[in-house]
Order: structure tokens, then sequence, then C-alpha cells
């Protein structure tokens, strides 16, 4: 952390406080003003390895001493120590071990995705709503290292907190983009990649497919499902065959099912 001068802040009346907390609970201060708040170490850590620009770090000395919040080596324009009051007023949860930071939110567009891989495993969510449900696909997504997550017709702002804390900071691990149905169908078949819709018309179970050239394996919401769009672009539809008495699953879980029977393939490749 650099070692300018530690501001004190002890009133919640405080206009960047007042500032803080719109932040943490409305969507259009986040997006005019492109900023966000990112609570806890490993959060604020991982953001500052994902090349987030850190504002401003908030701290409450009695949760974290300056030599521990030194020892993070976080680079950020103003660090100031709140008071108790004021870190009651802003935390979002209670074991945010005392630190919070504001930090600068990113560009998602589709064309900035850039592949490493000449077979990237991309993995699309089409208009996901439920702050958890999105957090835990981030989650996913990094524990696979795919190449990219793609939110199409994106209806839930990716900085609500709710996301960052389900994602426990896998928002700030993955390559993400957000756009339109339509461009993201444009952009896949630009790019030859293949697209494997999880819908249930036309479709033939998940595994008998080869998702080792490059693939965007693409799940809709659990009351929705995919939009007609996915299912006419489709190389294939797929399914997880159900065998109980239900005939769907969280969007989430069938994300993972699928994306590691793609990492499967590729390991054994």
């Amino acid at each position: 952390m650099n070692t300018m001068p530690i501001k004190h802040i002890s009133s919640v009346q405080n206009a960047l406080i007042k500032h803080v907390v719109l932040l943490k609970e409305k969507s259009r201060e986040r997006k005019k003003s492109g900023l966000f708040i990112v609570e806890g170490i490993r959060e604020i850590e991982l953001a500052a390895n994902g090349n987030y620009d850190i504002d401003t770090l908030l701290f409450y000395r009695d949760l974290i001493s300056k030599e521990q919040l030194n020892a993070l080596n976080l680079q950020a324009q103003d660090v100031i120590e709140i008071s108790k009051e004021v870190y009651q007023k802003i935390a979002y949860r209670e074991t945010t071990e005392g630190v919070l930071a504001i930090a600068k939110s990113k560009e998602h567009s589709i064309n900035q995705l850039s592949f490493k891989s000449d077979s990237p495993l991309i993995l699309i969510a089409e208009a996901p709503e439920k702050p958890g449900n999105i957090g835990a696909i981030l989650r996913t997504a990094d524990a696979a290292n795919v190449d990219a997550v793609i939110i199409a017709n994106p209806k839930t702002d990716l900085y609500n907190p709710n996301i960052i804390r389900s994602s426990v900071g896998c928002v700030f691990t993955n390559q993400i983009a957000m756009g339109t149905t339509d461009a993201i169908i444009a952009f896949l078949k630009s790019k030859n990649i293949a697209i494997y819709a999880a819908i249930l018309q036309d479709a033939v179970p998940y595994h008998t497919q080869n998702f080792t050239s490059p693939t965007a394996i693409v799940v809709g919401t659990e009351a929705t499902g995919l939009s007609e769009e996915w299912r006419i672009a489709s190389k294939q539809n797929i399914i997880i065959p159900m065998q109980g008495a239900i005939d769907s699953m969280n969007v989430s879980v069938a994300a993972g099912i699928l994306i590691f029977e793609a990492k499967r393939q590729r390991d054994f490749k």
C-alpha cells in the first residue's frame, strides 16, 4: 500500500460515506459513477490482481491494523480510517475483516474478449437474474478456468454486492463480457465457435457431444429457459437426462455439469 497520509472519518453524515451507501445499494449510482464497493481482504486482493483500480480503501482499525493493511500491498488513491459507527453503516456483511474498497468498474464489451487458447471454452448464461445464481456460475467458471463467461441480455448489475459476495470474488477472476443474444451469436459465428445450447427441443444427451474444439455452452434460467435464437444458432442442442420426478435443475448446477464434461474431454484428449 502506498504511504500517503491516512485520513479519518467518524461521521455517518460525511459526504463520502453517504456515497458509499449509495454505491452499495443503488445500481444506478454504480453505473453513473463507474464505481462499486468491494468488501473483505480476499475479494479486494482478487480485484487488485484482476487489474481493477482501487480508488479508496476504508478500514476500521479495531478489526484490521495499519500494519496488516500495509502488508496487503494495495495501491489506492486514498486510505481512510473509519469509526465503528461508520463501519457498521457501510459494511454489507459482518465478517468483512474491517476493510472495504471503492473500486473502478470495467467495460465488458464482447469485442474486448481475447482468447489465449486456439480452442476456447466459453460459458454463456442468458438473462440470469438472481445474484446467487450468477455468483455460483462465476465460481464454477473460475474452478474450470474457462476462457470467458458471457452474460446475454443481462438483467442484474455485475457489481451488485450480492454477486461479488456469492461469487467469493470470482467476478474479478473471470474474463466477463455482456451483450444482447443476437450480438453474442454473431460474435461466436465470426470466431467459428460452436454453440451447444441447453434446450429440450431437438436435444441429445450432453455427454454424446465432442467439446474439444472451440466451444460455447449456453444455459438459460430454470424458469424461462433459452430464447429461440439459441435453438436456431446452435450446432447441437443438449440435455442433462433427468432420472427423478422433476425435469429441470438450477442453472448454476447445470452449468457446472456441462462445463466439467467439456473439461474432462479436453483433459483426456
